[in-house]
């Protein structure tokens, strides 16, 4: 009896110890990240400011995120001046500039596209997401799509009616990382969780799923590509007839 007593103490505490850390750890996780990130900006801004400007001078503590404030509104200060007209004509001169460096352009033009796309409200994003056959038959990973666009790659290996469609398929844990693939629109099955969920799925090795829509709502947004049949995706089986049986 005392037996059954201590397991269940025991069991008791650690159900205690696990719902406790499932609250504490992702908390602990952002304050940390938070804090990182404050520090690392202070530490850039913070040697440029004059030491008559500077909070740390007058007071016998450092002042965390001082740093973070000035670097926005510096940020923010030279989106005003740049959306006139002079701010505009520096801009061009100073990308003209760095276009005529043979090495610098190339990662500066890279730069800013990224920029503009994950920032700027017009940019496309990916759209849906969606599963492919990878890296063999029966095995599907996940995949961001983009949408159908019409580019080279589309005007030479496109076929009639199965246009390829650019995915990104993301690494587990790091969905910022992954692989760029093309695969043709027939191949694809699309999934109807976000493009947040997608992501928590795989930041969590598959441990966080979103939960199953069993139908679209009325205010869902209308699907641009549509799912394959599933005879489209199995080879076709040669159907026997009559004249094809075997005598008895």
């Amino acid at each position: 009896m005392s037996d059954i007593i201590k397991t269940s103490a025991m069991t008791r505490l650690r159900n205690y110890f696990l719902t406790g850390f499932i609250v504490c750890a992702p908390l602990a996780i952002t304050a940390y990240l938070t804090w990182s990130f404050v520090g690392w900006v202070d530490s850039w801004v913070k040697p440029y400011i004059p030491i008559r400007y500077s909070p740390d001078t007058y007071l016998p503590f450092a002042v965390p995120g001082f740093g973070l404030i000035v670097a926005l509104v510096l940020i923010t200060l030279i989106g005003f001046l740049t959306a006139n007209i002079v701010g505009r004509a520096i801009v061009n001169f100073s990308e003209r500039l760095l276009g005529r460096m043979p090495l610098v352009r190339g990662i500066y033009r890279s730069l800013k596209q990224i920029f503009e796309t994950v920032l700027s409200n017009k940019g496309d994003m990916f759209k849906q997401v969606g599963m492919v056959e990878y890296p063999r038959k029966d095995v599907w990973s996940l995949v961001f799509l983009a949408g159908e666009k019409e580019t080279e790659i589309n005007q030479k290996l496109d076929r009639g009616g199965d246009p390829l469609i650019g995915v990104f398929m993301p690494c587990t844990p790091n969905p910022t990382t992954g692989f760029l693939m093309y695969v043709r629109k027939s191949e694809i099955v699309l999934l109807d969780m976000s493009i947040e969920e997608g992501a928590r799925l795989i930041v969590s090795a598959g441990l966080v799923a979103p939960k199953v829509k069993h139908r679209r709502g009325p205010d869902a947004e209308a699907v641009t590509i549509s799912n394959p049949k599933l005879e489209e995706l199995q080879p076709a089986r040669s159907k026997r007839t009559a004249s094809s049986l075997p005598n008895k």
